[in-house]
């Protein structure tokens, strides 16, 4: 990976763009599990940006450490560094969790009508002049009933939620502490 482009460090621009990708991330996940007509609207596109932030999330941390191997080591640096290091298994969790719970709530609104077919008391069928019993094959998933896929569903939607909270809230930490790293460098340049 480059260090600079076009003599610009790497990492700041790269952090930008997960300081801004990464919450949007977090907070259309809260939105699709918490408002079921944004659910509707957006279908998977909180998945596909839990992706991107999930892709970012390394970029970041190896510009950054590249970074750090040209600033020099300092215990803010080194702080800063730390809590970049945590954010992956977050972002990790947060696309995992969204994607379950986009695709849990796309099949239990689809359970219905095959419980309903497994469900359905056995006909009588008529065969030149005697009535038979017969029942409608059973379903290829007659155990899941959409009471067990709502719950399933509900229970992932509150990792995902759990997991988009702890996402954004570590880069909130994260990006204090750069910020803290980066300016106490200038601020003590222009005390001196």
């Amino acid at each position: 990976m480059p260090d600079t482009i076009y003599g610009l460090p790497l990492h700041p621009l790269i952090v930008h763009a997960t300081a801004v990708l990464v919450p949007l991330a977090a907070l259309l996940v809260i939105l699709a599990v918490c408002w079921p007509r944004f659910r509707a609207w957006a279908g998977p596109l909180p998945m596909a940006m839990s992706l991107v932030a999930l892709v970012l999330t390394p970029l970041s941390t190896a510009s950054g450490e590249n970074l750090e191997e040209q600033v020099g080591e300092s215990a803010l640096v080194e702080r800063h560094a730390e809590l970049g290091d945590q954010l992956l298994p977050l972002t990790i969790a947060l696309f995992v969790f969204s994607a379950g719970f986009w695709w849990l709530d796309r099949a239990r609104h689809r359970v219905p009508e095959t419980a309903a077919i497994a469900d359905a008391p056995a006909t009588p069928a008529t065969t030149g002049g005697t009535a038979t019993l017969t029942a409608p094959a059973p379903a290829a998933h007659a155990a899941v009933t959409p009471d067990r896929f709502r719950t399933l569903t509900a229970v992932v939607g509150v990792l995902a939620v759990l997991a988009a909270i702890g996402t954004g809230v570590q880069v909130a930490r994260i990006g204090h502490s750069g910020a803290k790293a980066a300016w106490s460098d200038a601020s003590a340049a222009i005390v001196r």
